[in-house]
């Protein structure tokens, strides 16, 4: 077995503006495996300034663990624990080794689902990405005239009363039966501002989150009680890669949901460790990509169906894949409000 591994750098059609900053680039490494006449792909995405694997020395660490998987043939869990961007990508690589044949990048199918072979779409929620207010109004238009039945606004960087009108808008147009509004803070609300802000937003969304920056448990697990719109926790898992700290986080803090991205959030089983840890404690959760190429995309969204099955109803965060002017060729497509695995 030989793995090779290719950095790359992806570049936004238009700037992806979050509390954090605004991306304009995106560096990814691409993990090729062969085995004989087998070839796997697999995309490690760690975000900088927010994944708990990412900084300097990465290429020379996701070698270490390419060696240690050539060598042995297969993943080490426990010790990539603290790696989730890198496990991610080994992973996908190891799944699609077992599927494919020389041309990797045409099937990619990593399980058996409706969705991978091509016969269900998986629902997505329309991202609408921060910005001045003129330019999030006119993105936020073209998501429903897509058809998009869930919009997802990212909120806190601009002046909130602006922001408060954006959600007024589509509620005033849509009830809540036809069209559900999520938000995403990115942890851009201060503590002592943030119930008011959630009070005022109730009135609009079906939930919003991580309002407040992570690593503030007792306020987190106060405003999850106080709040009168459900609250998502993201941001707050990161880094959190213990199975019994998991079942803890969500004992303490109570939320509503949990919103899982494989590169941040544990890989694979990891998410599936957080899913399961939910469930224990009645709390939903759903599935997002975390700004990867298709590659990525390809393997969250066929890890999102068989972690829920074949009719998700609940919208999923699977709309990424169309950010990039160099993104990488695969058979996904969205349709209306779905995506779609197209397979020849």
């Amino acid at each position: 077995m030989k793995i090779d591994i290719e950095e790359r750098v992806l570049h936004f059609k238009q700037p992806a503006g979050t509390s954090r900053g605004v991306y304009t680039e995106r560096k990814i490494w691409l993990l090729t495996v062969t085995d004989g006449d087998a070839v796997g792909v697999g995309e490690c995405a760690p975000l900088p300034d927010l994944s708990c694997d990412a900084g300097p020395g990465y290429s020379d660490m996701l070698r270490r663990f390419c060696d240690d998987v050539e060598r042995t043939g297969q993943i080490d869990y426990e010790a990539m624990r603290d790696y989730p961007s890198m496990l991610f990508g080994l992973e996908t690589a190891m799944l699609s080794l077992q599927d494919s044949l020389l041309s990797p990048l045409s099937s990619l199918l990593l399980f058996n689902t409706a969705f991978a072979r091509g016969e269900v779409g998986i629902p997505i929620n329309g991202l609408v990405w921060m910005g001045r207010y003129d330019e999030m109004l006119q993105r936020m238009e073209q998501k429903l005239e897509q058809g998009f039945r869930c919009v997802k606004l990212k909120i806190g960087a601009i002046d909130f009363e602006q922001e408060l009108d954006l959600v007024r808008r589509i509620r005033d147009r849509f009830s809540r039966r036809e069209v559900e509004i999520r938000l995403d803070a990115n942890g851009g609300f201060r503590y002592d501002e943030a119930l008011y802000k959630l009070e005022l937003l109730s009135q609009y969304a079906q939930s919003i989150e991580q309002p407040i920056k992570a690593g503030q448990w007792a306020y987190m697990a106060e405003l999850c009680r106080e709040s009168p719109i459900p609250i998502a926790l993201d941001e707050e898992l990161i880094g959190v890669n213990d199975r019994e700290m998991k079942s803890h986080l969500l004992r303490v803090i109570k939320p509503a949901y949990i919103v899982l991205k494989p590169s941040l959030h544990g890989g694979m089983a990891g998410c599936r460790e957080w899913i399961e840890a939910a469930r224990q404690h009645d709390v939903g959760s759903w599935i997002t990509s975390a700004l990867e190429s298709n590659v990525g995309l390809n393997a969250i969204a066929q890890f999102c169906s068989d972690v829920y099955g074949d009719h998700i109803t609940w919208p999923q965060g699977l709309g990424t894949g169309q950010l990039f002017t160099d993104n990488i060729p695969m058979p996904l497509e969205i349709r209306g409000d779905q995506l779609w695995r197209i397979e020849n």
